[in-house]
């Protein structure tokens, strides 16, 4: 079992994590854009918004719903710095490494991934 789906596994038994999915215009916007895009808009995202040493905002800068990505940080406790460190021991106060960048991506894309294919 890959690193992404042992975490996937573990995240799904919180009540909290597992009450998210994809909606409509997610999945809608997920399939037009293709899985390229939506991989760039999120690493786009943990740079800019998880990845630095003090976030803007940090607990409150992932939106709910209106990207694939936002929805994918909350299932995966990857929306903040906080939910980085409770669930995959990433301590906050130190930037991100690119290696901790692409962990977190690949986890994202993984639980994209697995929406898109079983929620149909």
């Amino acid at each position: 079992m890959s690193a992404e789906a042992e975490m996937l596994a573990r995240l799904a038994h919180s009540k909290f994590r597992a009450r998210f999915h994809l909606g409509p215009r997610e999945r809608a916007y997920a399939e037009t854009k293709g899985r390229a895009v939506i991989a760039s808009h999120g690493a786009d995202f943990i740079a800019t918004r998880l990845a630095p040493e003090a976030p803007k905002n940090d607990g409150k800068q992932t939106p709910m719903r209106g990207h694939p990505v936002f929805v994918a940080q909350h299932a995966t406790a990857t929306c903040c710095r906080g939910c980085l460190a409770k669930w995959h021991g990433i301590p906050a106060g130190t930037a991100l490494t690119s290696a901790e960048q692409d962990r977190i991506l690949r986890l994202i894309l993984a639980w994209i991934d697995r929406e898109m294919d079983h929620g149909q």
